[in-house]
């Protein structure tokens, strides 16, 4: 079984307690506090390996805990840090936080390496705490607490092409042809089994990555048939290439099967549906004469118009692939080169914020403050100039309840919100 999803919990190490000691040496007679710091907590991280390209790894093993920090001791030793816990884990990885379904990292792209969960700071010995007037301090800082969460990992391959269609319709045998990669190949439904990569290089004008999307049935958004399970790969692709079988060698109409697939595709994620879209229509070394010129003229009338310019192909012998290939092409050089990537939703420092204050107030007429730990630490890893950083921030407020507390202070559209040097409009 082909593994691209994986649910795993993960936790951080907790800092090392600060140690409380005082000297207690032969010839020293007023020996002061010596307790030693603790060590910092491991950090989770993840990291792409290139050599990977499944979630095996994590089938069998679902729990994965960073060492803790060691507690300071006499003499003013401090404790070890605990050992950072690096997951490895294929290209197209993504991350998200299995409660709020958001997305964590993307491990895509020039992101190689992240730290998700921070190990937490080791505690001060009671040497820190040795003033004029308390000399003998019997207290110290205990370690920071660690962080947890649950996590899914979801495999989404890296490619500018996705191939869709039914099953049996020649997507395996079309990607054959055109790369170097060698699926297995059958006359038999889900001969695909897991999504296949190939390059394709052409004589001018470079080339692309093509994904071979294991085939779809009607209902595959909700979980029927083989090919829903992969369905997420097709969400980096830039441009899909719809296969239909226009011989109808197994008594389908092709014209039904493409309604039928792009109804699956924005049932699973609307976005799918935006995506350019070309039509080939495969299996033309069956169809002779009329009968073939008949079918294509029918493709070509239904689905041009809406914007679907439909190829004739045949994958067994060539016919018709070149051209399509090199459409495709000229698709790609029109759009943006780079990757497909998924933004981080999902902050786990949010996880600290949830125990620390905030006070909302009003200073004087159109005026109101936000302050506390919870908003500061929140602006301290917020981009407020970004698009996603700004939406994060207006949810960040929202789920606090501190919208609630405005206007539970009377607030109205157009009032200031002040927080530490920043000034907000209020608006609905």
């Amino acid at each position: 079984m082909f593994a691209d999803r994986a649910e795993i919990y993960i936790r951080s190490g907790k800092g090392g307690d600060g140690h409380v000691s005082f000297r207690r040496e032969k010839y020293v007679p007023a020996g002061g506090p010596d307790g030693g710091d603790g060590g910092k907590g491991g950090d989770v991280i993840f990291e792409v390996d290139e050599g990977l390209n499944t979630l095996a790894d994590f089938r069998y093993t679902r729990r994965f805990i960073a060492e803790d920090g060691e507690n300071g001791s006499k003499k003013k030793c401090s404790g070890r840090d605990g050992k950072d816990l690096i997951l490895k884990v294929p290209p197209g990885t993504v991350i998200i936080e299995v409660n709020t379904g958001k997305v964590v990292a993307d491990m895509s792209g020039d992101n190689k390496r992240e730290v998700v969960l921070k190990g937490g700071r080791g505690g001060k010995g009671n040497q820190h705490y040795a003033t004029a007037t308390m000399q003998a301090p019997k207290y110290a800082q205990p370690g920071q607490a660690a962080m947890e969460m649950t996590v899914r990992l979801e495999l989404k391959v890296i490619a500018d092409v996705g191939l869709v269609g039914f099953p049996n319709v020649g997507k395996s045998t079309l990607l054959s042809r055109v790369t170097n990669a060698r699926p297995k190949i059958g006359n038999y439904h889900f001969t695909t089994t897991r999504p296949n990569l190939g390059v394709v290089d052409l004589e001018e004008g470079g080339g692309f990555v093509i994904a071979d999307i294991p085939g779809l049935i009607e209902g595959a958004s909700e979980g029927l048939g083989l090919g829903h399970e992969f369905l997420r790969h097709i969400e980096r692709t830039k441009v899909i290439i719809h296969l239909v079988d226009a011989a109808s060698t197994e008594g389908r109409d092709p014209i039904e099967d493409i309604r039928k697939i792009n109804s699956e595709l924005v049932s699973y994620n609307e976005q799918l549906g935006k995506l350019p879209q070309v039509i080939a229509a495969n299996k033309l070394d069956v169809l002779y004469g009329d009968e073939k010129e008949e079918i294509i003229k029918k493709l070509k009338s239904t689905f041009e118009p809406e914007g679907y310019k439909v190829f004739p192909i045949s994958a067994v012998s060539g016919e018709g692939v070149k051209e399509l290939l090199y459409h495709v092409k000229a698709m790609l050089d029109q759009m943006d080169t780079s990757p497909v990537i998924f933004e981080k939703e999902f902050f786990p420092e949010e996880l600290k914020d949830k125990s620390l204050p905030f006070e909302v107030w009003k200073e004087e007429d159109h005026v109101y403050v936000v302050e506390g730990p919870r908003i500061e630490r929140m602006l301290g890893y917020t981009n407020l100039e970004s698009e996603k950083g700004f939406v994060f921030f207006q949810n960040f407020m929202k789920e606090n309840g501190i919208l609630d507390q405005l206007e539970e202070l009377g607030i109205q559209e157009g009032d200031t919100v002040r927080m530490y040097g920043l000034q907000f409009d209020y608006y609905k």
